[in-house]
């Protein structure tokens, strides 16, 4: 994704308000790799890392490896990992793409995953690198979270969708959206093909998993939302400056950050934490907390 690598993209600010995955979800994808008989524990990889925010949960398997094509966020993923005096050489990061893992041998990687980032993969690339590295009975999973929710003011969505995938060039992202990832993103990656599609017979099992509670009611047995973080509005705002939209709003807006109400992310957080006070008919602080939830899609499959 190429915004993600440009000089002027803040790697440090969007590992730092990004949100993060709940340990329930690496355990309920290590139940999955453990379902079959014969699953190891030796190697993980984990592919389109960005700052390692899920690479560091991946304590089970004796090696970890991280690896995006941003050398900003391979940057400082390994600047976090030096930073822990703690580090025992478990872990490591690779700059480089995941349709190309030339790096590993044929049937070396027990599980590999991707979080929030396979919406940009080449899948006819991918899944025959998966088929190729994967050992027998190893496993995969890719996930990828969509729009924003709050969980206390349902109210609130219809400002979200209408920044997120508006056409008004000018107060919304719809346009700047690189594509035709985020589509394929918002529709919770049912566009993305099964692995024996591409490489027939290579796996045992497909299978999509669906944490969006209600948001989503058209999708196939969808389990409750597992994501979630407190933060304060402040905090909020920052994790709206993280958006590879708006960077690129940024560029074909440079006059916006005139608008006497502040920029457009500024706009919509304004108007958000309006229509919370409304709700709870009480003013709403920068500092006061605000409980956030992202709808996730997931996809996991078992090496034949």
């Amino acid at each position: 994704m190429a915004t993600f690598s440009e000089s002027s993209f803040d790697s440090t600010i969007y590992a730092t308000f990004r949100p993060t995955y709940p340990r329930s979800l690496f355990d309920f994808i290590f139940r999955y790799h453990e379902r079959n008989k014969g699953a190891r524990w030796d190697r993980a990889v984990d592919v389109g890392c960005g700052t390692g925010q899920a690479t560091v949960e991946l304590t089970p398997f004796k090696c970890v490896t991280g690896v995006d094509p941003s050398s900003k966020m391979i940057e400082v993923a390994q600047g976090t990992l030096e930073e822990k005096s703690s580090s025992t050489g478990q872990l490591k990061y690779v700059h480089g793409s995941a349709e190309n893992l030339s790096f590993l041998e044929d049937s070396s990687v027990d599980l590999i995953i991707s979080a929030q980032a396979s919406h940009w993969f080449n899948w006819n690339k991918i899944w025959p690198e998966v088929a190729r590295v994967l050992r027998k009975n190893g496993s995969a999973a890719f996930w990828g979270y969509s729009k924003l929710r709050f969980t206390r003011y349902p109210s609130l969505t219809q400002q979200v969708d209408a920044y997120v995938e508006g056409i008004d060039p000018l107060n919304s992202l719809g346009p700047y959206w690189e594509q035709p990832g985020r589509s394929i993103l918002d529709n919770h990656l049912l566009d993305v093909s099964e692995g024996n599609e591409v490489v027939p017979g290579a796996f045992s099992d497909f299978e999509r998993v669906f944490f969006t509670g209600d948001h989503y009611p058209s999708l196939p047995s969808p389990h409750s939302v597992i994501m979630h973080k407190k933060m304060t509005w402040d905090d909020l705002l920052s994790y709206l400056n993280t958006w590879s939209a708006l960077h690129t709003f940024r560029q074909h807006n440079p006059t916006d950050a005139e608008n006497p109400r502040g920029n457009v992310a500024v706009r919509l957080w304004k108007d958000l934490m309006e229509g919370a006070e409304r709700e709870d008919g009480r003013a709403v602080g920068g500092q006061d907390e605000v409980d956030i939830e992202w709808p996730l899609a997931m996809i996991m499959v078992k090496r034949a």
